[in-house]
């Protein structure tokens, strides 16, 4: 039985250049003046939320589960390339102790507001999904989703909703704080005082991204692969539903981690993985339900809200004990928040020259572990 759409949900070819078309434009959009306020993400879920709510493209559809299934999966190993733990225990100094404490207070966060906000039946999960991307960012939002096997993509479109329209407060306020007076007398600045003598236009050149090659596009896509097709053998093995994510990303790490040189050589590996996570946004924009992500979303709004205050709380006074530099502090929180992209172009912008590496590490290290942490912190919810 064929929904009321223009386009109908066996037009799978229709379906996957929608959802590419959408996906890209959000790329494209995330550039521009009005799409940066909103994200890349937004734009994505937005576009095919409103062609899916004015019966242009049907609400559920084997496309979409293909998305589920094959893309999703095939994203998380393409950007967890550059996850080799003994480089970025090494590297990363202070900002890493400030990220372990950040991660500590997602945790807490999770379970206070887990206790006093009611999500309903599947409330254990989202809090795990919510622990999961503040503590690695939006990658881990959709690989525990996937762990913890919740498919309602009304509740995923209304949560990534209220994520992401907290995450631009969160933004906001983390730009912020270098500059509040009562921080500044009471956290070192070193790394401020360090931006003032740096010559920004050369900063921004030496930190550009690296351009694809087709060798380098076939190595990624075919180590993905592989590794997907491991994970899921494994998973099939053990029979333990939802535990084919964890394996892949386990795998990934550890290839990274003993191979770092072969692993990091292949450019763009991450940048596909972007791709099919935008994919993987237009899909659940296509999936969801007016009604029910409005109902929803303000409650979700308000769980994320307390998390990432109890988060931020938590990271200042304990980083004060270790006498951690408020930029690092700023720059943990970040790579704790959104992962390596905004932790880095954070350090970019604010001329944190020495912070942008430390920066690219602990979001490497929040892609790599945060599923694991969340999908446990659901559980023991449960």
């Amino acid at each position: 039985m064929f929904d009321n759409t223009l386009i109908q949900p066996n037009q799978h070819w229709a379906l996957f250049a929608i959802l590419f078309l959408v996906a890209v434009f959000g790329l494209w959009a995330e550039k521009t003046k009005i799409g940066s306020k909103l994200s890349a993400v937004v734009v994505s879920i937005l576009g095919t939320f409103i062609l899916s709510n004015l019966s242009i493209i049907p609400s559920s559809a084997p496309s979409y589960d293909i998305v589920w299934s094959y893309l999703v999966p095939l994203a998380i190993p393409l950007l967890l390339f550059k996850a080799d733990l003994k480089r970025i225990i090494k590297e990363s100094g202070p900002t890493l102790i400030a990220y372990v404490l950040g991660a500590i207070g997602t945790i807490l966060g999770t379970i206070v507001a887990f206790n006093l906000i009611p999500l309903g039946k599947e409330g254990w999960k989202l809090a795990g999904i919510f622990c999961s991307t503040y503590i690695g960012g939006s990658m881990n939002y959709v690989a525990s989703a996937e762990a913890l096997q919740l498919k309602s993509s009304d509740l995923l479109a209304a949560g990534v909703a209220a994520d992401n329209l907290m995450m631009t407060i969160y933004f906001i306020i983390l730009f912020a704080l270098p500059s509040v007076k009562f921080l500044k007398r009471h956290f070192s600045t070193k790394h401020d005082e360090a931006a003032l003598t740096i010559d920004q236009t050369a900063f921004e050149n030496n930190h550009q991204a690296q351009k694809l090659d087709i060798m380098d596009i076939g190595k990624a896509l075919a180590i993905g692969l592989t590794v997907c097709a491991a994970g899921f053998a494994l998973q099939d093995f053990i029979a333990i539903k939802g535990s084919g994510i964890l394996i892949i990303t386990l795998i990934v790490v550890v290839l990274a981690t003993a191979f770092p040189k072969q692993m990091s050589s292949i450019h763009g590996a991450d940048q596909i993985g972007v791709l099919l996570m935008q994919v993987f946004f237009a899909a659940i924009g296509a999936s969801a339900n007016i009604i029910i992500v409005i109902k929803v979303g303000a409650i979700l709004f308000v769980f994320a809200a307390l998390i990432l205050l109890i988060h931020l709380l938590f990271i200042l006074t304990a980083s004060k004990l270790f006498n951690i530099d408020l930029a690092e502090i700023v720059i943990a929180s970040n790579a704790n928040m959104g992962g390596p992209t905004t932790a880095a172009a954070m350090a970019v912008a604010r001329k944190w020259e020495s912070l942008v590496i430390p920066a690219i590490l602990c979001g490497t290290l929040g892609y790599a572990t945060a599923t694991f942490i969340g999908v446990a912190v659901g559980y023991w919810l449960h």
